[in-house]
């Protein structure tokens, strides 16, 4: 398995815990405010970067791409920013707003960034020695 596909699927591995964790939390408190972090976190966090990490598994080729590390770096980046400051937002601390407008930019910019990828030809993200010979 490429690298690359590998930390997509340790990243979502670790939003996955976090998700279970801030679900956790509002079943025992019985306050349910941070549900749309909670959900952010499980569906950006684990599902998505999952959904990239099987993208690059079965695109080994692709994987190698330089735009490829940078998506992941952008996307993890964007993660990192969003997430906790989404949670801190929905307990009150409005002056997280801009750090989650920023991390949201980011991950916006890293699907993007992916979508370059994706649609990138077959033989273009080839590397030299897996391009069949003329």
């Amino acid at each position: 398995m490429p690298v690359l596909a590998d930390r997509f699927f340790k990243l979502a591995i670790i939003f996955l815990i976090l998700g279970i964790v801030m679900g956790l939390q509002m079943a025992i408190s019985g306050n349910h405010n941070v549900i749309g972090p909670h959900a952010h976190t499980n569906l950006v966090g684990w599902v998505t970067s999952a959904l990239f990490g099987a993208y690059y598994a079965l695109n080994p080729a692709k994987a190698e791409l330089r735009l490829a590390q940078i998506h992941f770096w952008t996307w993890l980046v964007g993660l990192v920013l969003l997430t906790p400051a989404l949670y801190m937002l929905y307990l009150g601390y409005g002056a997280l707003e801009p750090v989650t407008a920023f991390g949201s930019l980011l991950l916006l910019a890293s699907v993007l960034i992916f979508a370059a990828v994706m649609f990138r030809s077959e033989s273009a993200s080839m590397p030299a020695s897996m391009k069949p010979a003329e």
